[in-house]
């Protein structure tokens, strides 16, 4: 595998300075991920298809604590809007106490859960930073 994957680089070195882009590479790839046999990109709601994506990046996080032995920090970008309430309390409980997580949001007035009230909150408002109280 790791030929494979040094010709391909090689091959596609010259295009790839040429366009000032890589061409080839694992972060190139596509994944797509099934329930029940159906493809949660093409079949998936919203909210399945975000909660796909939000498991690969805490199975991601365990890798990363396995093989480097320190936890990395999570950035969340306005997802718990996203997620129905259900989908919300079972991310919040996964990284509570076990992650440290930045989650930005434009209103956390719907989300009621235990994280949030421990939570250091802070407002950006026309550019200012404040923290809430």
């Amino acid at each position: 595998m790791e030929k494979i994957i040094s010709q391909k680089l090689h091959e596609a070195k010259r295009r790839e300075l040429e366009r000032g882009v890589t061409l080839v590479g694992p972060h190139r790839d596509d994944l797509h991920f099934f329930v029940n046999g159906y493809d949660i990109q093409t079949y998936g709601s919203q909210g399945q298809q975000r909660t796909t994506a939000l498991s690969l990046k805490l199975a991601e996080i365990e890798l990363v604590k396995q093989e480097v032995g320190e936890t990395p920090v999570l950035l969340l970008d306005d997802v718990l809007s996203e997620l129905d309430d259900y989908r919300q309390s079972h991310l919040l409980n996964t990284m509570q106490g076990q992650v440290q997580t930045f989650v930005t949001t434009t209103n956390i007035s719907g989300i009621d859960h235990e994280t949030i009230r421990h939570a250091e909150l802070f407002e950006v408002d026309a550019g200012t930073v404040f923290k809430r109280e």
